[in-house]
C-alpha cells in the first residue's frame, strides 16, 4: 500500500496537470489540491509523523511538540540571515537541516528530562506549558527580529535554499522559488516547474525521514517503545530503564520535528510564532494523527492530506479551487436567484459554505472518532490483515 501511495504522490503533478487541462478541468480544479498545497502536506505530514512516533508508539501525548517544529524553522531563518554564531549565512541548506534537527533534539532532551517524571495528562500538560513558554518568549525576543510578534523573513541570503548533495550543483535543486519558470533538464531527464521541483525535493527528504523512523520502530528499540505503550510497569519490571527509552524516543521525535520545521522555513523563507510555535500547530498534528491512525507512522500523512483536501475543497476564495468558487461560476444565474423560503440559492450557498470549512471538518472529525476510531490507515491495515493472512494460509495449503 505504501508503494502505491508513493507512486501516486510521484505522479500527482502530472495527473493534476492532465486533469485540470481536460474537459473536466473545472471539476478537477475544484476537487484536487494544487501542488503548493501538496508540498505543505508533505512537510507538515513529516511533523505529524514525528508526533505519532512518540505519542502513538509510547502512549505519551506530547502537546508541546510545536516547540521542536518552531525551533527547526527559526534556526534555518536565523542561520540564513547570519544571526546564529558559528553558522555562516552561506551554509548549505542540507547542513542546516541536520543542525536544525540537532537543536530540536537537544531541546527535546531538556524538556523530556523534566516531563517524563510525570505521565498521562500531567505529561501532556507540562509539555504544553514548555511550548507556550517558548512561544511567548520568542514573540517578545528582539534577537530574532525587529518585530518578533510578526515573525522574521530571510533577508541575508538572496539565493534559494537547495536540497541535494552540498557543493555539487548537478545533484542539487532549489526549493521555494516563487516563479513559474521551468527548470530545464531536472536530473538531466525531464523539465519541471519550480513548484514541482520543490514538491519532489521536499518529498524526497520526507521519504528518507519516514524510512528512518520506520527502521527505528522495526528495531528492538521500537519494540520496547511499543511495550512501554502497552504496559510500562511490566516493561520496567523485566529490567528495562523505561525513562531512558522514553527520553531517547522523545529526542528522536524532536529531531524529525525540527527537520520538518526546517523544510517549512525553507519553502516559505519566513517563520512566525503563530505558524510554528503556537499550541494549535500541535493540535493540527494531533488531528492528522487521529484521522490517519495513531500508531501507524504513515497514517498522519494521510490524515493531513485528507484535512487539507477538505479545507481546500471548502475554500472561501473567489477564484481558484474549491466548491464555493465552482458553484459561483457554474450555477446558472436563474438557479442562483431562485427563492427558497425567503432566501435565494446564492445567499444560501454563501451562508452555508463561506468560511465554514473548519465547521464541516470538525463534524467529519467527530464522525471519525465515533465510526473510524483507528483512522484511515489503521482501519485499512486492520481489515487487510485477515484477508492477507487468509490468502497466505490458502497459498501454503495449496503448495502442500
Amino acid at each position: 500500500m505504501h508503494l502505491g501511495v508513493i507512486a501516486f504522490l510521484s505522479l500527482y503533478p502530472a495527473l493534476h496537470a492532465v486533469l485540470t487541462s481536460s474537459v473536466l478541468g473545472a471539476e478537477a480544479v475544484a476537487v484536487l489540491p494544487d501542488i503548493e498545497t501538496m508540498t505543505a502536506v508533505l512537510y507538515f505530514g513529516l511533523f505529524a509523523m514525528s508526533f505519532d512516533f512518540i505519542s502513538g508508539y509510547t502512549g505519551y501525548l506530547s502537546f508541546g511538540h510545536a516547540a521542536f517544529y518552531g525551533t527547526g524553522a527559526y534556526f534555518v531563518v536565523l542561520a540564513a540571515n547570519g544571526t546564529i554564531p558559528f553558522v555562516p549565512s552561506g551554509t548549505p541548506f542540507m547542513v542546516l537541516l541536520i543542525l536544525a534537527g540537532m537543536c530540536a533534539l537537544v531541546l527535546a532532551l531538556l524538556i523530556g528530562g523534566v516531563s517524563f517524571r510525570l505521565s498521562g495528562v500531567y505529561f501532556a500538560m507540562i509539555t504544553l506549558g514548555f511550548s507556550q513558554v517558548l512561544y511567548v518568549f520568542v514573540r517578545g525576543w528582539r534577537y530574532v527580529g525587529s518585530n518578533p510578534r510578526d515573525g522574521v523573513f530571510v533577508t541575508g541570503r538572496s539565493d534559494s535554499f537547495e536540497i541535494g548533495v552540498p557543493f555539487i550543483d548537478q545533484l542539487t535543486v532549489a526549493i521555494g522559488q516563487l516563479t513559474g519558470d521551468e527548470v530545464n533538464g531536472f536530473l538531466g531527464i525531464i523539465s519541471l516547474s519550480a513548484t514541482e521541483v520543490t514538491y519532489y525535493a521536499i518529498g524526497f527528504v520526507v521519504l528518507l525521514c519516514y524510512f528512518s523512523m520506520q527502521r527505528i520502530l522495526n528495531s528492538p528499540f521500537g519494540r520496547i517503545m511499543v511495550a512501554i505503550r502497552e504496559n510500562e510497569a511490566r516493561t520496567r519490571a523485566i529490567g528495562y530503564d523505561t525513562f531512558r527509552y522514553k527520553l531517547a524516543a522523545f529526542a528522536i521525535s524532536g529531531f524529525f520535528a525540527g527537520i520538518a520545521g526546517a523544510l517549512f522555513a525553507g519553502v516559505r523563507r519566513s517563520v512566525s510564532p503563530d505558524n510554528s510555535l503556537f499550541f494549535l500547530v500541535t493540535g493540527d498534528a494531533l488531528l492528522a494523527s487521529i484521522l490517519g491512525g495513531f500508531g501507524t507512522l504513515a497514517g498522519p500523512l494521510y490524515g493531513r492530506l485528507f484535512d487539507e483536501s477538505v479545507r481546500e475543497f471548502l475554500s472561501t476564495g473567489g477564484t481558484g479551487g474549491g466548491l464555493l468558487p465552482y458553484l459561483r461560476g457554474h450555477l446558472p444565474t436563474s438557479v442562483l436567484n431562485t427563492d427558497l423560503f425567503g432566501v435565494t440559492v446564492r445567499a444560501a450557498v454563501e451562508t452555508f459554505l463561506n468560511g465554514h470549512a473548519s465547521l464541516y471538518l470538525g463534524l467529519l472529525f467527530v464522525l471519525f472518532v465515533l465510526y473510524v476510531p483507528n483512522g484511515l490507515l489503521g482501519t485499512i491495515q486492520k481489515r487487510s490483515e485477515g484477508t492477507v493472512t487468509s490468502w497466505l494460509m490458502g497459498w501454503v495449503e495449496r503448495r502442500r
